[in-house]
């Protein structure tokens, strides 16, 4: 079905893959834009500007579909990263994490589509202010970082669709064909997922992340970072329990970094090492049973969105 968010993005479905931090890469993105919907590949995890230029190249090669680049914003200066995704003509950008103003402002003048991710009604007012052409909503129960406030996903959404005139996609906890129908529902013209599309098979996630997150129940993720004002959803394993006891007993940033930082999160995500690294994944874990590839994901989703909508018009 033709909405804003296909027209404006130039895809098939609305179905946007997340950022995925230390696992976006060019064989995930380019599924995901090949079956239809908008892949990513994250930029300001690349050790310089010159290797995102190598991976939007490599995307490029292999797909000719619409794809997106995203950077996650206060990290570190990401200037020349967003000068390399201007000068390869990337067709979308997505932000989050940060003020997203100074991208923008360095955006104008391209033709480059731009998405924010928000967790709030005034992160997304602001954003359209700025010049977004749509926001992203992520409720509580999402994966990775998250607002601060505690708000889900149904009710997020229309408080956004209800103060923005800008396309809005709905995230956090939908992995399947009756949360896509959902957030249709709620107002959303489309969805993003990204603990969903770990579970596939062209993602380069480790084997154990990916069948910890299918055997994973709603009520295994935690919520840490919360006490340094970061809150973020992972698995619920040995790493973030004692990350989760050190944050109860008041422990400062610095005394939590060697345990929350990047290196510890590939620890588990590319290594396997449950032990001493750590996992995102939000709720929507306790709905994964399986690790498709993303074309077969695709086509379970429209399928059981078809039948979701179906059942509603019988209904109403």
């Amino acid at each position: 079905m033709p909405n804003r968010i296909n027209e404006t993005f130039g895809i098939d479905y609305p179905i946007i893959q997340g950022g995925l931090a230390y696992l976006a890469f060019a064989e995930l993105a380019a599924a995901v834009s090949n079956a239809g919907g908008l892949g990513q590949i994250t930029a300001t995890f690349f050790k310089d500007a010159n290797d995102l230029r190598n991976e939007i190249r490599k995307v490029k090669q292999l797909t000719n579909r619409p794809f997106g680049v995203n950077f996650a914003l206060g990290r570190r200066p990401v200037d020349q990263f967003v000068d390399v995704a201007i000068e390869e003509e990337v067709p979308a950008i997505s932000l989050t994490a940060g003020n997203p103003a100074n991208v923008i402002q360095q955006l104008e003048g391209t033709n480059i589509k731009k998405f924010v991710l928000v967790a709030s009604v005034r992160q997304a007012q602001k954003a359209e202010e700025l010049g977004a052409d749509a926001v992203i909503v992520v409720g509580t129960e999402g994966g990775g970082h998250l607002g601060r406030d505690d708000v889900g996903t149904v009710v997020l959404v229309p408080k956004v669709v209800d103060a923005v005139s800008i396309p809005v996609l709905a995230s956090g906890g939908l992995v399947d064909g009756r949360g896509y129908a959902a957030a249709l529902a709620l107002g959303a013209e489309g969805i993003e997922m990204g603990t969903r599309f770990i579970a596939t098979k062209e993602c380069i996630a480790h084997p154990r992340y990916k069948e910890a997150i299918v055997n994973a129940q709603e009520n295994e993720t935690i919520i840490i970072k919360k006490s340094i004002g970061i809150p973020a959803r992972g698995l619920r394993s040995e790493a973030t329990e004692k990350i989760a006891q050190m944050e109860e007993k008041g422990a400062s940033f610095e005394e939590l970094w060697p345990y929350i930082n990047g290196e510890a999160n590939q620890k588990f995500i590319q290594d396997g090492d449950m032990k001493e690294g750590f996992g995102w994944a939000g709720q929507g874990v306790g709905l994964i049973d399986d690790i498709p590839s993303v074309e077969q994901l695709f086509d379970h989703i429209l399928k059981e969105a078809n039948l979701a909508r179906k059942r509603l018009d019988d209904n109403l």
